[in-house]
């Protein structure tokens, strides 16, 4: 009788660690493999509502180039020159996009007088690598391409970064590892990626508890390399010394605005903080073009960064 219930206990417990094993990899698929727009639709999307123009595109001075991430896989980005200038914003789309959802920042900071750099995340776009990682990892792809741009450049650079979401995430996270750029523009990033996938779960999903959150981190920990209870940009945020313009809107469900809120608070010294009262995730851009460019131009001119670079295009 003892023997039939060890047995019935290990099949059990057998049982039990792979429905956790099965559930923990198909956790982390969620997030490693996170599901991509389209492309074409994202091209289409942009074309249609006019915030990206072919005939622009087609006629600005500009280069393309394969950079080399330490992450082991190309980087695919395009440096966008139409001033004379030695002034650039690095710009970082958000996850599931590509670098065609930068070109409406790129035509922003043209009209302030910089040139631009967009390119794509890992595993998105035309770029390698086989997982997202929320900023981790694209953190340093981010070091790579401002490297890039350092050495296209040479002497007298200035430049910024600009991102938006998983992208102004990614530029915050890369701030405080590094914090050599002139000024960072973070529109609608989230604080701490496991409070936000928590957030995403409760709000779409019938999972309430964090036990979900904890097995998928687990797992990638395993199949990934990294904890994603280090993806916190709320803790970058302290150590940044050069200027942030904190953007976001009010209405915006999905990475609350309280976050935003919450690392401008944080953050040290020199900051500004813009929120629109409307727009869902990511589209206060989009919603209030003129209102967002003339906020970008205000922060640049509060640090000395506008007048100078427009003067030297003149």
């Amino acid at each position: 009788m003892r023997r039939r219930i060890l047995q019935v206990s290990a099949v059990v417990s057998s049982a039990f660690t792979l429905a956790t094993a099965a559930f923990g990899i198909a956790a982390s698929n969620r997030l490693m493999y996170v599901k991509k727009k389209d492309e074409n639709l994202i091209l289409e999307r942009e074309t249609s509502a006019k915030r990206y123009d072919e005939v622009w595109y087609a006629n600005v001075p500009k280069s393309e180039k394969w950079i080399e991430s330490q992450n082991g896989y190309q980087v695919k980005a395009i440096f966008l020159e139409p001033h004379a200038t030695k002034r650039y914003a690095v710009i970082c789309h958000g996850v599931t996009e590509s670098k065609v959802n930068s070109f409406k920042y790129a035509r922003m900071f043209e009209a302030l007088g910089f040139n631009s750099v967009v390119y794509d995340h890992r595993r998105h776009g035309d770029s390698g690598g086989k997982t997202t990682s929320f900023g981790h990892y694209e953190k340093f792809d981010l070091k790579a391409v401002v490297e890039a741009l350092k050495l296209h450049v040479g002497p007298g650079l200035t430049f910024g970064i600009h991102g938006e979401s998983m992208g102004a995430a990614t530029t915050l996270l890369y701030a405080g590892m590094q914090d050599d750029a002139d000024f960072y523009v973070s529109d609608c990033a989230y604080s701490d990626i496991s409070e936000q996938v928590l957030h995403v779960m409760r709000t779409t999903t019938r999972l309430r508890t964090p036990l979900a959150l904890k097995l998928a981190s687990f797992f990638m920990r395993l199949r990934d390399g990294y904890l994603i209870s280090t993806v916190t940009p709320r803790e970058a945020v302290k150590k940044i010394m050069n200027p942030v313009l904190f953007i976001h809107s009010l209405p915006d469900d999905f990475v609350l605005p309280q976050m935003t809120m919450e690392m401008h608070d944080l953050k040290p010294g020199r900051k500004a903080l813009k929120l629109f009262e409307e727009g869902a995730h990511a589209q206060s851009f989009n919603l209030h073009p003129k209102e967002y460019e003339e906020t970008v131009a205000q922060f640049l001119r509060e640090h000395a960064l506008l007048e100078s670079a427009i003067e030297e295009n003149v």
